[in-house]
């Protein structure tokens, strides 16, 4: 009998990618809460498992060899969870090469591009100084979250996903592009992203996935709580992020 995974997971775009994809391939799991804004992420057991203090992460009591490995990273997390369970990750190489390319497209673009535009819409503090610089990131990632949406677009004309099959790559994009209306995207301007967007979350596993820790979210900070929260989040150096393990 398979062993539960232990998910350490916060309520977040990357968070979901996970708890999607162990939904979708009937895996089970614990999830083990990882409060962000609290600094748990430093803590030095989950160090241990994620050297980079991020989530998500997991630890799969039965790992290669029937024993435990520790995995962090949404995107290694996902292709290993493909792997270990042979769904929505192909066995054929050109197909695995295209849900590649676009699960590494999230990771590098989407994730990243789509994180700064929050950030600089919800996080920085206003610059009583300069405050074209604020205007200016604002812009700049609002604009490259425009264009990557544009990107999707266009792949998804002529199929229903993007690597044709449903697959990882959904799993991962899904949970951030969903959020692409709250940066100020007009959406009716990417009538096939819509479509898509609507036809995985018709899928069981997905909604599921996506309502995992609704327990742990809270009515949106204030001012004040949010540039508390960016600085625990935004303002670590390596020096600083010693630091808060050691503490942890």
């Amino acid at each position: 009998m398979q062993q539960p995974i232990d998910l350490y997971f916060w309520p977040t775009p990357n968070g979901w990618k996970i708890s999607v994809a162990l939904e979708e391939m009937g895996l089970p799991y614990t999830m083990k809460p990882v409060n962000i804004g609290a600094n748990e992420q430093f803590k030095p057991d989950f160090l241990a498992i994620s050297p980079n203090n991020r989530m998500p992460a997991i630890v799969d009591p039965d790992g290669p060899g029937g024993r435990p490995i520790s995995v962090f990273e949404s995107g290694a997390i996902l292709q290993y969870l493909g792997r270990k369970t042979g769904k929505f990750y192909p066995s054929d190489e050109r197909a695995r090469i295209t849900v590649d390319e676009w699960l590494f497209w999230q990771m590098a673009g989407v994730g990243p591009m789509f994180g700064q535009a929050s950030h600089f819409r919800n996080y920085a503090p206003n610059l009583v100084d300069d405050p074209g610089k604020i205007e200016y990131a604002v812009k700049r990632y609002n604009n490259e979250v425009n264009r990557l949406l544009g990107v999707l677009d266009r792949r998804l004309d002529g199929r229903a996903f993007v690597a044709d099959e449903y697959s990882i790559a959904e799993m991962a994009l899904y949970p951030w592009v969903k959020l692409a209306g709250i940066f100020g995207q007009d959406m009716s301007a990417f009538p096939l992203v819509n479509a898509w967007l609507d036809r995985v979350a018709e899928r069981p596993a997905v909604q599921r996935g996506m309502a995992v820790g609704a327990e742990l979210r809270r009515p949106p900070p204030s001012r004040e709580e949010t540039q508390k929260i960016a600085q625990s989040l935004f303002g670590q150096t390596a020096a600083s992020t010693a630091e808060a393990a050691k503490q942890g």
